[in-house]
């Protein structure tokens, strides 16, 4: 992440409970995007995962994971060589869950003034020694900002499963002829948490490699290809670990294009070496991507029309997630973390 170990501090000297988190930083060459002009969106969804599980395991006081991570909102770049803050506090407890909304802000060194550059909300579930889920602390909104973001959370949840359900149900084969893009590879030791499992904002990172380079392949050889970025990730579910020495396949397939915007499907699988055949769904998630230009509009994409049945099913799938994220609350950006 970077050479410099981050700066960790509650927002407040003397906080009762750990209930947010705040992570400083320098970005590093590593974390840039293809073509060098913005920090990769894979590396900001990493940063997003450390914050967040920061401040559930700061709540819970237990070990967890990531089980959903939405509303992934890319609302600007991010230049290389930015000071990066994150910022991470909880909205909502159920019995074992925590909601963390997370806001990434950058700055110039030279002026150090920070601008909100990525919103998003993560869902953690607290697990104990044996791996079953932990009942952890009941949190309550004590601010005003505490009391907008904890019925944002709450709002959000009719739409999200659904979102999910819709997700979970739909097929994918070969039978397309849709762009596509698969990353294939063993699980190296070094992405791997304390449990011998994959870290979610590894499997992340993953995911918008194999996206981003779904796009681009879709737009071929316009020279404004490697300009495109992720703007938006959403309904990404962890349904199963990424363990340690698994075959993984990141699996990207263009499902819809509008004028200015191409999204992407992505589901990451896995599968014992030994028995390669046997495959498990672990993760989905669906990334929207654009190519910005003057002022920040986006430019024209080229369209990518269905053929097959099971891409013109997909592109209709598409089509309803766009409606049904219209209905999501939005994440207030500007709600800082002090009261």
């Amino acid at each position: 992440m970077s050479t410099a170990a981050p700066d960790v501090a509650a927002a407040g000297p003397a906080r009762a409970r750990d209930d947010r988190i705040t992570l400083r930083f320098l970005t590093t060459p590593a974390d840039t995007a293809a073509g060098g002009r913005s920090v990769a969106a894979g590396s900001v969804m990493e940063w997003i995962d450390k914050a967040g599980y920061a401040c559930a395991v700061g709540w819970s006081a237990a070990y967890c994971v990531t089980a959903y991570v939405g509303n992934v909102r890319h609302r600007r770049p991010i230049a290389p060589g930015s000071l990066i803050e994150v910022q991470a506090r909880l909205v909502h407890t159920g019995r074992s869950s925590m909601h963390v909304v997370v806001t990434v802000s950058s700055a110039d060194v030279d002026t150090r003034v920070y601008t909100p550059a990525t919103t998003c909300i993560l869902i953690f579930v607290a697990k104990d020694a044996d791996g079953r889920a932990q009942q952890v602390p009941s949190w309550e909104p004590r601010t005003r900002s505490d009391r907008v973001l904890a019925e944002g959370a709450l709002l959000r949840i009719p739409a999200r499963t659904e979102i999910k359900r819709l997700m979970r149900e739909e097929e994918y084969t070969d039978a397309t002829a849709a762009p596509r893009s698969i990353l294939r590879f063993l699980v190296p030791p070094g992405v791997v948490n304390w449990g011998g499992k994959a870290h979610g904002g590894t499997v992340m990172r993953w995911i918008d490699e194999s996206a981003y380079a779904c796009a681009v392949g879709w737009m071929g050889k316009d020279p404004l290809a490697d300009h495109a970025v992720a703007v938006y990730s959403g309904g990404i579910h962890f349904f199963a670990p990424v363990r340690i020495g698994d075959i993984v396949e990141v699996d990207s397939r263009l499902i819809h294009t509008s004028d200015r915007s191409m999204h992407v499907s992505t589901r990451v699988l896995t599968a014992d070496p030994r028995s390669p055949h046997e495959r498990t769904l672990t993760t989905l998630c669906l990334s929207v991507f654009a190519v910005p230009g003057e002022g920040g509009v986006a430019l024209p994409v080229p369209f990518w029309e269905p053929v097959e049945a099971e891409d013109r099913r997909l592109n209709a799938h598409a089509r309803e997630i766009i409606r049904l994220r219209e209905d999501i609350v939005p994440i207030a950006a500007s709600i800082s973390l002090e009261p």
